[in-house]
């Protein structure tokens, strides 16, 4: 499971779709999007990243599984069918946390604005 933080969850889910990133999505090849949540405040975000880094694995489970039972990829859609180009515009001023395959997210879940 990983969990991270960025200000553009488009432009961070596509680097790591695209191998772009290395790290613990490149080495274990997950790159779904299950997850993720909006910050207005940066701290707020960071404080909830090291919130979510300590619990176990079962807890984040619990948490995907509250919105998205089925564990389906939020960024669906989200880019050209070559899986490469975003076709969303990127996203501004929105901190935002972000994991794949366990912790991230997609602006049209309920109660997850």
């Amino acid at each position: 499971m990983y969990t991270g933080i960025t200000n553009n969850l488009v432009r961070r889910v596509w680097q790591h779709k695209s191998g772009e990133i290395e790290g613990f999505t490149s080495h274990f090849h997950v790159c779904r999007l299950v997850h993720y949540e909006r910050f207005d405040d940066v701290r707020k975000a960071i404080a909830r990243e090291k919130q979510l880094k300590r619990w176990r694995r079962e807890k984040k489970i619990w948490l995907i599984e509250r919105v998205n039972r089925n564990w389906k990829d939020l960024s669906e859609g989200w880019y050209a069918d070559n899986g490469l180009v975003p076709r969303l515009a990127p996203e501004s001023g929105a901190r935002g946390m972000t994991g794949h395959r366990v912790p991230s997210t997609t602006p049209s879940l309920p109660g997850l604005a």
